[in-house]
């Protein structure tokens, strides 16, 4: 054959495939492509063996990966099949048309596991190369060795060589701007991502060892890739110490998994992987993309968010399936219809998985629920099908350390945790330390409480009460003890005019000005505390979901709010209010006179204005009834500022304050101080 000079074929017809194809996230990807292209060649050259198309001698079939530094050139040599120049000039110079169609439908009985689409990926080696070569030898008796070569352009030069070993090398001449594929290193880093489970041998190189205090390459070949991984084998046949030894390789660092799913499906798709449970604390600051995809034991990405559910992403292993697209577009892989079934496969077998455990293996799934808990809760939060599987074998866990399945739990409280409208309240704690004292309360009345520490139980409560039919979840310090399970109409105390108003002035003066507060008087039994600070449910959660983000922000702007509950049935309480009304008495009866008059005045201007348009109504009415606002605003400070001085001085307010704001965790730096000053003095007397 004299030298060929043409130009390559691109058409409008079959140059969208490959713009398709080559929607890489990474030129690093050429190496993979062109690895893939070897390995199919040899996966071929086996096919046709086994149906006795092929007499020769098979011989070690490796693939050869040489990076050349000074040179700037990386070349991949492989055993398979080879090209004769037609097949060159069908599959290298009609870009878009690939081998690999063909030669499935031909073989299929004897491969499964063509990578790629042989001579498509070939071309992303110009991404890094100014000059690709290519030179190859046909298993055909009779072929000849030919070489072609490309710069880049559509020119192209294919020269027929005497070549003697079958297979295909392909040497990429780097850009400037690409030497960093030359380097041995580099090299080393990619083929351990992108080939290390590729089912032919890789050979880079040779294996180093050390030799006069320096490493050497010793004679023995460096083979980077595991040709039959764990998760092509049968389940039946593999160990526990074999798949977590699997899972010391993938990720040395971690902690050892809970369990793990072996999944092995070749029905309504093919599908095979190994999917660990890491050990999850209860905050979510995990690295995610710890799942590797994989088509016919080659990588495709680890950047599983929008492709995988959310929550399946928080898992560690692999997925293995020819179907999946070797595009590594997301946007291609998110929209795969082949992906998404998938995605739902997995999502059903680990529901499967962890109903199994729950059901077979109780004591061990209790033992790692905690470990387990925001994997679960993150599902049902994000997947709907995962959430309705979640219900049947979830668990609550209880202060006490007992863990209860939903509908058990909701059998053992709802005679005493029942409310007056018919709802079963589950009570719940985020902190057994910090709110131990409304746990004990709660419980001395007979009712259980549920341990919801992690950061997602904000969320996850707002769930649950749409999931869990005529069910309320409060926090169990988010009132008082009667009112959080309110059985029936609680009587509101009778206090004189204004009073309320008054506590709440001189209370909220001694309370820190950080946060918001607001006092009621409410009667809850002379064993309940005197003061109680309690912080509404819906408040409290939606501003803890703000923190998590859900378009839920301005809650997280707003400053902290509280309820003051002032316990008229107290003895505690009923002091504070004698002495206030016996030290305030006089005043506030000549604050309440004055108002009056204030108030019956403004009331007769108002009559007399009653109908008249703005342009009928005199100046001197207007700075009359103007005078007459002013002096009922001034009248309220006067009684605010009343009520203010009487609790500056009021030891029993400061005291029973700074109780209320200890047993919610508020009261820090110099007011603990000097409560505990105020304390010893206390004592003394």
């Amino acid at each position: 054959m004299s030298t060929i000079n043409g130009k390559i074929g691109v058409t409008t017809e079959n140059i969208f495939p490959v713009i398709k194809k080559f929607l890489y996230s990474d030129h690093e990807i050429f190496l993979r492509e062109i690895v893939a292209n070897a390995v199919d060649a040899t996966q071929k050259l086996k096919a046709i063996a086994g149906k006795g198309e092929f007499k020769g001698e098979l011989g070690e079939l490796k693939i050869y990966v040489e990076s050349d530094e000074k040179a700037n050139t990386l070349s991949i040599t492989d055993r398979g099949i080879g090209m004769s120049a037609e097949e060159i000039d069908k599959y290298i110079n009609q870009i878009a048309f690939s081998s690999a169609g063909e030669f499935l439908e031909k073989y299929k009985d004897q491969l499964d596991s063509i990578i790629g689409h042989f001579g498509l990926g070939f071309y992303s080696a110009f991404m890094v190369s100014k000059k690709v070569e290519i030179e190859s030898l046909s298993y055909r008796e009779g072929e000849k060795g030919v070489r072609w070569s490309c710069d880049g352009s559509p020119e192209y030069t294919m020269t027929e060589i005497d070549r003697k070993e079958r297979g295909t090398k392909i040497t990429l001449y780097l850009d400037d701007d690409s030497k960093e594929f030359s380097q041995k290193g580099k090299i080393d880093e990619l083929l351990s991502k992108y080939c290390k489970f590729m089912p032919i041998p890789i050979v880079h190189g040779k294996k180093q060892e050390w030799k006069d205090g320096k490493y050497v390459d010793s004679k023995e070949e460096n083979i980077i890739n595991h040709i039959e991984p764990l998760w092509v084998k049968t389940p039946a046949e593999i160990k526990d110490e074999e798949y977590l030894e699997f899972y010391r390789n993938l990720y040395p660092m971690k902690e050892e998994p809970l369990f793990w799913i072996h999944l092995n499906v070749d029905y309504p798709f093919n599908l095979t992987g190994i999917l660990y449970f890491p050990k999850i604390s209860d905050r979510m600051e995990i690295a995610k993309n710890r799942i590797q995809l994989y088509c016919n034991q080659m990588f495709v990405t680890d950047s599983m968010e929008n492709i995988m559910p959310d929550f399946l992403t928080l898992l560690y292993g692999v997925i293995d399936s020819p179907d999946i697209p070797l595009n590594v577009s997301r946007s291609y892989l998110q929209s795969d219809a082949n992906v998404k079934k998938i995605s739902t496969y997995v999502t059903k077998k680990v529901a499967d998985r962890l109903e199994e455990i729950s059901k077979k293996n109780k004591e061990e799934f209790e033992k790692k629920w905690d470990n387990l808990k925001l994997f679960i809760e993150y599902g049902m939060l994000t997947d709907e099908k995962f959430c309705e599987r979640a219900l049947k074998f979830a668990l609550f866990k209880t202060t006490d350390g007992k863990f209860v399945g939903y509908e058990d739990y909701r059998k053992l409280i709802e005679s005493e945790q029942t409310d007056k409208n018919k709802k079963v309240v589950y009570l719940y704690a985020t902190d057994a330390v910090a709110q131990y004292p409304f746990i004990e309360q709660a419980k001395n009345r007979g009712y259980q409480v549920l341990l919801f520490d992690c950061q997602l139980d904000a969320h996850f409560v707002n769930l649950l009460e749409t999931k869990l039919k005529d069910s309320r979840f409060a926090r169990v310090d988010s009132d008082s003890t009667e009112a959080l399970i309110p059985k029936k109409e609680i009587s509101k105390p009778t206090l004189k005019e204004g009073v309320e108003r008054d506590l709440e002035s001189a209370f909220v003066s001694v309370l820190p000005k950080e946060a918001s507060f607001n006092l009621t008087a409410e009667n809850l039994g002379e064993n309940e505390a005197p003061i109680i600070i309690t912080q509404n449910e819906f408040m409290r959660r939606y501003r803890q979901m703000s923190q998590l983000g859900g378009g839920m922000n301005f809650y997280g702007e707003m400053p902290e709010s509280y309820t003051l509950k002032f316990n008229c049935d107290n003895p505690l309480s009923k002091a504070v209010l004698e002495s206030f009304e016996k030290e305030t008495a006089s005043i506030a009866e000549d604050i309440k006179n004055r108002e009056k008059e204030t108030r019956d005045a403004l009331g007769k201007i108002e009559k007399e204005l009653e109908g008249k348009k703005d342009e009928e109504i005199t100046s001197e009415q207007k700075k009359e009834k103007e005078d007459l606002n002013k002096t009922l605003s001034d009248l309220r400070k006067e009684r605010k500022e009343m009520a203010e001085k009487f609790a500056a001085d009021n030891t029993l307010i400061h005291q029973l304050c700074d109780l209320a704001l200890l047993s919610n965790n508020l009261l820090k730096g110099k007011a603990l101080n000097d409560f505990i000053q105020r304390s010893y003095k206390l004592i003394k007397k």
